[in-house]
């Protein structure tokens, strides 16, 4: 089963991130509570994905009434929620990394050329550590493995 958008016609059940961006945007402008629905949950999915960038893209140019404001929080909300994940993750692994090395913070932070409350900073998340440091914690810790 087809549904005409505009000048299209998609698989009702076809992935948003497959279809063409005049169904997303008909979907926006003239979808149901489901079809917004389905939206949020792709942009939940991948928050920088193409979906999520239709969107925003589409709202540069049309601030489609009452469902505008909707969309941009739903953006905002699934790449926050991504990237307090992604700190828990950058946290956890640290973690592990200070228990693997069997040395105690201050220890560690020596080997690495940082202090012990900057790498406790990072193993409860409060900051993420650029990547260069990540790829050295790795390599001391591997060192000494």
């Amino acid at each position: 089963m087809t549904t005409s958008f505009r000048n299209v016609d998609v698989a009702v059940d076809a992935p948003l991130e497959t279809s063409p961006y005049e169904a997303l945007v008909t979907l926006i402008e003239r979808g149901t509570l489901r079809d917004w629905v389905r939206i949020t949950s792709a942009v939940d999915d991948d928050p920088w994905g193409t979906v999520a960038h239709q969107i925003e893209d589409h709202l540069t140019h049309e601030q489609p009434q009452g469902v505008a404001p909707l969309m941009t929080r739903a953006i905002a909300r699934a790449r926050t929620k991504a990237e307090v994940g992604e700190r828990n993750e950058v946290a956890q692994e640290i973690a592990r990394l200070i228990k693997q090395s069997g040395l105690t913070i201050a220890e560690l932070a020596t080997r690495v050329g940082t202090s012990r409350p900057r790498v406790s900073t990072y193993r409860t998340g409060s900051v993420i550590p650029c990547a260069a440091f990540l790829v050295r914690l790795r390599r001391v810790v591997g060192q000494l493995s």
